[in-house]
C-alpha cells in the first residue's frame, strides 16, 4: 500500500442511485483520477457506486462546483440525483441544516435547496429542446425539438422524445404503437443500443415511461456511462417534459422509479423545471488510491 494516499468519502444515495462523495473544496481539480473512479466504484472488488462526486471550489458567484465521473470514467454533465447528495453532503460536512445551494457544474447554474422534512428540492433550470442542442441528429417533429419520432432499434420501432437537462435524454412512451409495459423491456439488451446509437453523438440516456395517469408515471432508464441505475434525477424531469409535450402527462407530475419516486414539476411561470426527492448517508470511510 506504500505511496497510496489515504482519502474520506462518504457514500450517498438518492433512491439506490448512489455516489461516492470527496470534499474537495481545497484544490480546483479531483484528488481521484477517472481510472481511480472506476476502480472505486466496483461493487466487489471496490467501494461500490454509480459514480464519483466531487465537491470543488466555487465558480463566480456559487457555493460550490460540482464535478462526477460515472463508474466507468466518464464525465457527464450534471446528475439530478448526484446532486441532492452533493447538497447533503457538504450540508453535514458544514453542520448546516436547512440551505440553499448555488452550484457550477457543466450543465450551467443548478440551484438545490435543504427541506425541513429532509427532502431536497433542486431548481434544474429550463430543458433544452432544440435538437441539435440535445443533440440528437433525429429529424424536428414541432419546430426545432424532436417530439415522437421513429427509432427503429432490434427491428422495433420506438417513438422518441429528445430533451437535454444539461446532459442528453431519450425518451419513449410507446413501442411498435403500443404504450410501454415497464415490466416487459429486457433493458440490458436494448439499453446499450440506445446508448451507442448514431442518432446520438454525444451517447444519450434512455428513458422508457409507463403513463399510470396524467400525474404518475413509471420508468427505467439505461444512463450513459453506468448502465441501468434505480434512480436517475435528470432523466425523471426529461420524462416530464416529455410527457407533457406528447400530451401524456400533467406538469407536476410523480415519477415512479425502480429506486422509489420524485417528485417533478414543470413550471409555466419560469420554465424551470423542480425536482423533489431524497438524499441519504449509507455510510462513510476511508480508502486508500
Amino acid at each position: 500500500m506504500a505511496g497510496k494516499e489515504q482519502i474520506t468519502f462518504c457514500k450517498y444515495q438518492g433512491l439506490g442511485n448512489d455516489f461516492i462523495l470527496v470534499d474537495n473544496r481545497h484544490t480546483s481539480e479531483p484528488i481521484i483520477t477517472p481510472e481511480q473512479a472506476v476502480k472505486l466504484c466496483d461493487r466487489n472488488f471496490g467501494i461500490g457506486g454509480d459514480g464519483v462526486i466531487f465537491a470543488l471550489p466555487p465558480v463566480g458567484e456559487t457555493d460550490m462546483t460540482m464535478r462526477i465521473f460515472n463508474s466507468d470514467g466518464s464525465e457527464p454533465e450534471m446528475c439530478g440525483n448526484g446532486i441532492r447528495c452533493l447538497a447533503r453532503f457538504v450540508a453535514d460536512v458544514d453542520g448546516q441544516t436547512e440551505l440553499k445551494y448555488k452550484i457550477h457544474t457543466l450543465a450551467g447554474l443548478i440551484q438545490p435547496e435543504l427541506l425541513a422534512d429532509g427532502q431536497v428540492c433542486v431548481d434544474m433550470g429550463e430543458p433544452i429542446l432544440e435538437g441539435p442542442k440535445v443533440p440528437t441528429t433525429l429529424a424536428p417533429t414541432q419546430g426545432s425539438t424532436v417530439v415522437q419520432q421513429k427509432l427503429i432499434v432490434d427491428g422495433r420501432s420506438y417513438d422518441m422524445t429528445c430533451v437535454s437537462m444539461g446532459n442528453p435524454h431519450a425518451i419513449t412512451y410507446s413501442v411498435d404503437g403500443q404504450p410501454i409495459k415497464v415490466d416487459d423491456l429486457d433493458i440490458f439488451t436494448i439499453g446499450p443500443k440506445f446508448e451507442h446509437n448514431a442518432v446520438f453523438p454525444a451517447r444519450t440516456n434512455t428513458e422508457f415511461v409507463e403513463v399510470l395517469s396524467r400525474s404518475h408515471v413509471r420508468m427505467v432508464v439505461w444512463e450513459r456511462g453506468a448502465g441501468r441505475t434505480l434512480a436517475c434525477g435528470t432523466g425523471a424531469c426529461a420524462t416530464v417534459v416529455a410527457g407533457v409535450l406528447e400530451g401524456k402527462t400533467d406538469r407536476s407530475c410523480q415519477v415512479d422509479l425502480p429506486g422509489g419516486p420524485l417528485h417533478i414539476e414543470w413550471r409555466e411561470s419560469d420554465n424551470h423545471i423542480y425536482m423533489t426527492g431524497p438524499a441519504e448517508l449509507a455510510f462513510q470511510g476511508t480508502v486508500r488510491v
